[in-house]
């Protein structure tokens, strides 16, 4: 078993990509068939396997989250850092916050149009923690 902790610095909300973090760590774990298991260590970001080519299928995502999810005070009784505090909370609790992926041939075994992506809920940029073992 190989465990590591990536950091997934985000700008902010939207989507981030973690296919090449994630086959580098793959790579040093030397599995090469197995699972890949992640774990966000977070509750206000989550994980997503989506479309990889269209970047209007992650924009239309985000888009149909804040009209199901909008930010603001007047909604919600918990805002301690602001407006997006607890609407990024409830997108995490909507969505998930983790994940596994088989691993075939020392990668990821994702579909063509795949790709796994941190999804940042708060618009500020933070720090992310991804928990991740290989097997």
């Amino acid at each position: 078993m190989f465990r590591a902790e990536l950091p997934i610095q985000t700008r902010g909300r939207g989507f981030y990509p973690l296919d090449l973090a994630l086959n580098e760590l793959i790579g040093e774990s030397g599995v090469r068939e197995g699972l890949c298991h992640l774990f966000l260590l977070h509750t206000s970001a989550s994980l997503l396997i989506t479309e990889n080519a269209d970047p209007d299928v992650r924009l239309d995502l985000e888009n149909f989250m804040q009209k199901l999810v909008p930010d603001g005070r007047v909604h919600y009784r918990h805002n301690m850092e602001g407006p997006d505090d607890m609407p990024a909370h409830i997108r995490s609790a909507l969505t998930q916050t983790e994940v596994t992926v088989p691993v075939l041939a020392g990668s990821l075994a994702l579909g063509t149009w795949q790709s796994v992506f941190l999804w940042e809920h708060r618009l500020q940029g933070h720090l992310r923690r991804l928990l991740v073992t290989i097997r």
